[in-house]
């Protein structure tokens, strides 16, 4: 399946919102956390894929700021699936020359938890690979503020002064994204058409692709589908199709 793709038109970055976990389980008669378990079974064959065709960074929404407002149960099921999942995957990632990276508001989350994860991310900083990146704890707007208030903190110490922010580069280099293109594609999958907080700054300009297939069921043919279809489009950014011809 990967051979026939024109690797040479891939997106560098994907970012995807991976929906659909919750209800792809009550359609089962499941428990909401065994959605959750099968979403962590489609991150492994997604990011197998993804490495395979030599994409650069796939980032993955993986826990936002709102779902600490879940039912508590449910909050402290995810954060274990979620260290468990990593703590398993972390020999293949290293193995496939993974590298593992993670983003969003640490202090929310459990030490153990935390600590955990940044081992993971230690042992796999050596890869050269894809960067998998995952948005833990993670809200957009959490994230714009907080690069203020770092530039703020800069120039009340005198390391920066306020003509220093004379750009998209400049103010670039707060976020949490620092050193990561923007994403070319973001894919959602569960059906919504909404961003949902997700990456607000730098998907200014992705193609987005919106999928009615829950996540737990996001295969790799669906992938390479959304990839197919981002491949279709006249990326102009801003600029008109004549513009692009010269």
């Amino acid at each position: 399946m990967t051979e026939t793709i024109d690797k040479s038109s891939l997106p560098r970055h994907v970012a995807i919102i991976m929906d659909g976990n919750g209800r792809w389980a009550k359609a089962r008669g499941l428990d909401r956390s065994e959605g959750h378990v099968e979403g962590v079974n489609t991150v492994r064959r997604i990011t197998e894929i993804a490495s395979e065709l030599g994409i650069g960074y796939l980032t993955l929404y993986t826990f936002s700021t709102e779902n600490w407002n879940r039912p508590q149960a449910e909050v402290d099921a995810l954060m274990h699936l979620i260290v468990i999942a990593i703590e398993r995957e972390t020999p293949d990632l290293i193995k496939n020359n993974v590298r593992l990276r993670m983003i969003g508001d640490s202090s929310r989350m459990p030490k153990e938890a935390y600590e955990r994860l940044q081992q993971c991310i230690a042992d796999t900083s050596h890869g050269t690979g894809l960067t998998l990146t995952l948005a833990i704890s993670y809200s957009s707007r959490w994230e714009i503020a907080e690069a203020c208030r770092r530039f703020a903190a800069d120039v009340a110490e005198g390391k920066r002064a306020i003509a220093d922010m004379d750009g998209d580069a400049a103010f670039e280099r707060y976020l949490t994204t620092d050193g990561m293109p923007d994403p070319d594609l973001l894919i959602r999958t569960g059906g919504d058409h909404r961003v949902s907080n997700f990456l607000l700054w730098q998907i200014a300009y992705s193609e987005i692709y919106v999928t009615d297939t829950y996540w737990p069921d996001f295969s790799r043919e669906d992938f390479v589908k959304a990839l197919r279809d981002f491949r279709g489009r006249e990326r102009r950014f801003g600029l008109t199709s004549e513009q692009l011809k010269k």
